[in-house]
């Protein structure tokens, strides 16, 4: 995809960089909406309760909350899925692990997932990146099914069975303020640093290690000439590096769709 082992080693320091921003992370917290507790009935001495929707966002209607926030939408201009960024101020009870498996199964089958590995599909077999594959129509469509493989294994890795075992929150809770580069850094920073099902931050096991068990499990699949230590690597950097670009993206997207559609897809 264009990287080499080179470039991808350059990575390690950046990455290190990111971990050491660790103690110094904001917390990000997600709490549960209050609850109103139990009404007592006078007339019959019977007690009921009145629990609000837990699948319902709990907006921050703190004066805190960045003015004229446009909605994060499930998909961006339709084609892109947009499933785990969260509006800036929103607050949302703690994720179930239900939750995980429902994110990373839209993320994999919704009619949006389909854009990304066509893309890159069509990118492979303009540079000839997996010769095997060769040429043309057959070759197109072995490039789209193993990007649309590698998309799939990613995403139940990153999103739900690494984070279900790591107790890891995998929303992305846009921060919407500030300038670009105090926000280009908050979303870099989500790739290495996360939080955690109880608000406190963490460390982003789901990213990290789990795009890394991704691209080795592509070695089931891949020729062998992709197999290598060097290619995996590079899988691995591809997967890393497009999560958190898109972290980038999802960030801004409110403000470039409120500069360009006017707050409307």
């Amino acid at each position: 995809m264009g990287f080499t082992l080179r470039r991808f080693l350059l990575f390690v320091p950046l990455f290190a960089a990111f971990c050491c921003v660790q103690a110094n992370a904001q917390q990000i917290t997600a709490s549960l909406p209050d609850s109103p507790g139990s009404v007592l009935d006078q007339s019959s001495g019977l007690s009921s309760s009145v629990s609000p929707d837990p699948q319902s966002p709990q907006p921050d209607t703190s004066a805190n909350k960045p003015p004229h926030v446009d909605e994060q939408p499930k998909r961006i201009l339709g084609i892109l899925p947009n499933f785990r960024a969260v509006t800036a101020g929103t607050k949302l009870p703690p994720q179930t692990v239900k939750d995980k498996f429902v994110t990373a199964s839209e993320d994999s089958f919704d009619y949006s997932a389909i854009f990304i590995p066509a893309a890159l599909a069509g990118y492979g077999l303009a540079v000839n990146n997996v010769p095997e594959f060769h040429q043309g129509a057959a070759g197109y469509a072995r490039y789209f099914w193993h990007s649309f493989t590698d998309q799939t294994i990613e995403n139940y890795m990153v999103e739900f069975i690494i984070p279900a075992i790591h107790h890891e929150d995998t929303r992305y809770y846009t921060k919407g303020e500030g300038g670009f580069v105090k926000r280009t850094g908050y979303a870099l920073k989500h790739a290495v640093i996360t939080q955690s099902d109880s608000g406190k931050p963490t460390f982003n096991a789901g990213e990290v290690i789990g795009s890394g068990a991704a691209a080795g499990i592509a070695n089931l699949y891949y020729p062998s000439s992709q197999r290598t230590f060097g290619q995996t690597a590079q899988r691995w950097g591809v997967n890393f590096g497009i999560d958190a670009a898109t972290f980038v993206f999802k960030e801004f997207w409110p403000d470039i769709n409120h500069a360009l559609f006017h707050g409307k897809q």
